[in-house]
């Protein structure tokens, strides 16, 4: 498909081999009531499938961040249909949504929210501790670049090793799906094609699905598909013909 056209938003990766990771129609997200009243997210239909690395774009309140809490299983939707393989997600318990974060999903913020009293290891040590079949810390850091600073305390890290660190601390549990909210929005360009390279290398090699909220559009370029939300609505989706490599991006 051109990259140029807009798609279904229905579609689905030629690739995902059968039923989607995520499956969500008519999703709505209302906040306050009467003239009070903010449609957050508004009939939003989509499928996620496993492997694909997914950019979302949008201005701020057009319902990006709101999606993602949703996919997350941090917030309960007004409305709609909201699947993860066989698990309705709409209609869950606060106990089942706490067991699908703790083994299905890893969470990447803009901020990193480190420990700051312990070392690399030990920040990323503390998931692999709760998960079912973890990576080892050293394994998961050093995927992300930063074998060589394992025993290094967060205040010896630059921001670029300390989201890195915050990513080795999201896979390690091997999740199937990694949800990034501005990942990079506080790191120079230089720092965050670093970051970005390793979310990249850990969507590749760990087959995980990656959903990457952004308002730069360059970072279009390395995703499968890009989805354009605006008014709490899916505006517009693309599929690029081959990711880019973050190196390559134009900033």
């Amino acid at each position: 498909m051109n990259p140029s056209h807009a798609s279904d938003s229905r579609a689905t990766s030629p690739s995902s081999g059968g039923r989607p990771v995520f499956h969500v129609r008519g999703l709505t997200k209302i906040y306050g009531e009467g003239t009070a009243q903010v449609r957050a997210l508004d009939g939003v239909d989509l499928d996620l499938n496993a492997g694909e690395l997914v950019v979302l774009l949008g201005p701020s309140g057009s319902g990006k961040t709101t999606l993602l809490n949703q996919l997350g299983g941090l917030d309960l939707p007004t409305a709609g249909e909201l699947r993860y393989r066989d698990a309705d997600l709409a209609h869950s318990t606060e106990d089942e949504l706490t067991l699908y974060r703790r083994q299905s999903v890893g969470f990447i913020f803009q901020f990193y929210n480190l420990i700051p009293s312990l070392t690399a290891r030990e920040n990323v040590g503390l998931i692999t501790e709760i998960a079912s079949n973890p990576l080892p810390p050293e394994t998961a850091l050093e995927m992300v670049g930063l074998g060589a600073r394992l025993d290094h305390f967060p205040a010896q890290l630059s921001g670029g090793e300390q989201q890195r660190v915050a990513i080795a601390r999201a896979i390690a549990k091997r999740p199937e799906v990694l949800l990034c909210d501005e990942p990079t929005g506080a790191l120079d360009v230089r720092t965050g094609i670093v970051v970005l390279e390793a979310l990249e290398r850990a969507n590749r090699e760990l087959g995980t699905l990656t959903v990457i909220i952004t308002h730069n559009v360059v970072m279009a370029e390395m995703a499968d598909r890009v989805i354009r939300f605006m008014d709490g609505r899916v505006q517009s989706e693309q599929r690029n013909p081959a990711r880019a490599a973050p190196a390559t991006l134009r900033w």
